[in-house]
């Protein structure tokens, strides 16, 4: 018995576009039938592995934090270069020089991490105080005391205009007038006795 693979099967459909009954056609003999049509045997599922513990996140590299943006204290950016330096005809021993330039490096990065530590806290506190100080006073006093005074230093200038063109001015020129009077003369005595000493 010859057996006929499923790609040499054809499928065809007809549409009858008139009004008679379809032939129900019966299924074919199981040696011509699709593989697909024929249920497989149901197999045993495979054991569950026990869940994946998540793996770690990788790091992604983080850009350093930029702590002087606006460049406010670029004047600390000190070197050992611009500190210490050698010339040509004086030159220690090499291993003194890396030495020193290590012992520069890490004096001045460890004495200012342990400065930091001790005094960064209280220092950034005053400073907020002192900062908190400032702008309340300038909310509070200065920005209301400057505006209070743009509205009424008019009317007390014209008040200032009043009281001096009354009181002020009437005595300046009265006083102005008393002293035009007063003459000062210097005589001639002083001067003609100085002319006899340098002649002397």
């Amino acid at each position: 018995m010859m057996m006929v693979s499923d790609d040499c099967l054809v499928e065809c459909k007809i549409d009858d576009d008139s009004d008679e009954e379809q032939i129900n056609t019966p299924p074919p003999p199981p040696e011509f039938a699709s593989k697909a049509s024929t249920p497989a045997p149901e197999l045993p599922a495979p054991p569950m592995a026990p869940p994946m513990a998540p793996a770690p996140p990788t790091p992604t590299p983080t850009r350093p934090v930029d702590r002087d943006p606006y460049g406010i204290n670029q004047h600390l950016k000190v070197e050992v270069s611009d500190v210490l330096a050698e010339p040509a005809t004086l030159r220690s021993i090499d291993q003194v020089w890396l030495h020193s330039v290590a012992g520069f490096e890490t004096t001045r990065i460890w004495t200012y991490r342990c400065l930091s530590l001790l005094l960064a806290v209280p220092f950034a506190l005053l400073c907020g105080v002192c900062l908190a100080v400032v702008a309340c006073l300038h909310v509070w006093f200065v920005v209301p005391f400057l505006q209070l005074s743009n509205t009424f230093l008019p009317c007390v200038r014209s008040l200032v205009a009043c009281a001096v063109d009354a009181f002020i001015s009437p005595f300046c020129a009265s006083l102005a007038l008393c002293c035009s009077q007063i003459a000062i003369s210097l005589s001639d005595k002083d001067g003609h006795q100085t002319r006899d000493k340098e002649t002397v």
